[in-house]
């Protein structure tokens, strides 16, 4: 299911929807200047990040899912790397400076066109409250509000993280297909 693209960026020509050559699915492709436009899933990118056995988490300030509690996590920016957006989102959310560890958990959101990635990490210093942030908060496991995290795959994260308790046991890959994040 691809979103809806009317026009080219390229040329500014409408588009239409056709299977290009040598290719096995729909895309969006203009008539005038032949570009094919390949609509990717979008990587997130987040931490669980730890501070004296307790793990940070944010209340979100922003839609969707205001309001509710979730580790630390956003898009990837174009320039940086998989642990460098982790970082960057805990700092962004949360004001915490962190020492990353290993990716430990994949979570495929096919229904939003997105792959969430979380690394495991540990807070150096402080932590206070960033612009998307209504409050940030340590957490011991019993602690968690479980029941008003806003999304499944932080959900997820977080229940991998516990399970691990932190150290490396791989990579945990779970697929959502529909249903909120």
């Amino acid at each position: 299911m691809l979103p809806a693209m009317k026009y080219c960026p390229r040329c500014g020509a409408e588009v239409v929807r056709s299977i290009p050559d040598n290719d096995n699915r729909e895309r969006w492709v203009c008539r005038r200047c032949d570009t094919i436009h390949y609509q990717n899933p979008l990587v997130v990118v987040g931490c669980v990040a730890e501070q004296d056995g307790k793990v940070l988490l944010c209340k979100r300030a922003i839609e969707p899912r205001y309001g509710y509690w979730t580790v630390p996590a956003g898009f990837m920016e174009l320039g940086e790397s998989l642990a460098e957006g982790a970082a960057r989102e805990t700092l962004e959310e949360a004001c915490a400076q962190i020492e990353i560890g290993h990716l430990f958990a994949s979570v495929d959101v096919v229904h939003a066109g997105q792959v969430h990635l979380f690394f495991t990490g540990k807070v150096r210093g402080g932590f206070g409250v960033g612009s998307e942030s209504l409050e940030s908060k340590l957490f011991a496991e019993d602690e968690i509000p479980w029941d008003e995290l806003a999304f499944k795959s932080g959900r997820y994260a977080l229940e991998m993280y516990f399970r691990d308790r932190g150290e490396n046991h791989g990579v945990h890959i779970h697929e959502l297909r529909r249903a909120r994040l």
